[in-house]
């Protein structure tokens, strides 16, 4: 659910305590904050809390609103001779030595239909990534197509190419003070060519070339993307993050520190092995699932 307040989209989680945010805060600073939940207090249809941040590279917190740190994964650049030299390790220029050496060609490249077939390939190639359902799974050409078209003005495309075949690919977003890699995807049939790494590394020289001081992948969340965004140069960044009721439940949800959803409520360690219950409990179904079709097919 969304709602607009003077041309900007306010995304609104479903769920008992609706969380409404900026849909495009990554790229879109907030200036006047009060301004705008001013106007979101008098909307029919507000989230209970609204939250906002500041974003890279103002860290210093500057409200008085409720506010707590949100991690993210950023990569200084100062040039792509200086990533490389000082701020990765000889393991990892082993890796991208290695991609270059087996015939991957990396490279800036256009949203043609060719690459929005290769794509389709790519986000159909499995049901499941890192350990959950991928949300791409199943989608078709003209669904992707007109997907991924809507923020080209603000994207530089970097494929990557194997005798031809398109094997992996990252969008990055320019964000005005940073550069964000907005999908970085590659299949999984080529995990041997280390396609990611070699994704980042065109990134780092794209940042160095445009004077983009810093590259960010998203957040520095502890999952199992850590250690990858770690070899590659990345660090945790925190940042402040603000949160404001705006209804009586966002209140009482304040209060009892469950704004964020029931989760947090939960036990770090309780929540680490209850992802990995679920994880298994994907894959169990996942494998059923697919299995069945498999049999079907065959049996037709």
């Amino acid at each position: 659910m969304s709602i607009n307040i003077d041309g900007r989209p306010i995304s609104i989680t479903r769920g008992v305590v609706k969380l409404g945010r900026l849909e495009h805060e990554w790229y879109e600073d907030l200036a006047d904050p009060q301004a705008l939940i001013d106007q979101l207090a008098t909307t029919r249809n507000k989230p209970d809390v609204f939250t906002f941040w500041q974003r890279l590279p103002d860290t210093v917190p500057r409200y008085s609103y409720h506010m707590e740190w949100d991690d993210i994964a950023v990569l200084p650049v100062k040039s792509y001779d200086d990533w490389w030299s000082n701020q990765i390790k000889s393991r990892t220029r082993g890796i991208i030595r290695k991609t270059a050496k087996m015939g991957v060609d990396i490279r800036e490249t256009e949203y043609t239909d060719d690459f929005v077939r290769g794509m389709v390939s790519i986000f159909n190639e499995s049901p499941m990534r890192q350990g959950r359902p991928f949300w791409h799974y199943g989608k078709d050409f003209e669904t992707v197509k007109h997907q991924f078209a809507r923020y080209l003005f603000r994207e530089k495309l970097i494929g990557a190419y194997f005798q031809s075949e398109l094997i992996g690919f990252l969008m990055l977003g320019f964000a005005g003070h940073y550069a964000v890699t907005g999908q970085i995807i590659s299949k999984i049939s080529h995990r041997d060519k280390g396609t990611n790494n070699a994704l980042i590394a065109k990134a780092v020289e794209i940042c160095g070339r445009e004077n983009i001081p810093n590259l960010v992948y998203v957040r520095w969340d502890g999952g199992s993307l850590t250690e990858f965004k770690r070899r590659n140069g990345f660090e945790p960044v925190r940042l402040p993050r603000y949160y404001v009721p705006l209804t009586a439940k966002g209140r009482i949800a304040l209060a009892l520190g469950c704004h964020t959803g029931v989760s947090s409520l939960i036990p770090e360690s309780l929540l680490v092995r209850l992802k990995r219950l679920r994880t298994s409990g994907y894959r169990t179904l996942y494998s059923l699932r697919y299995r069945h079709a498999a049999l079907s097919d065959a049996d037709a």
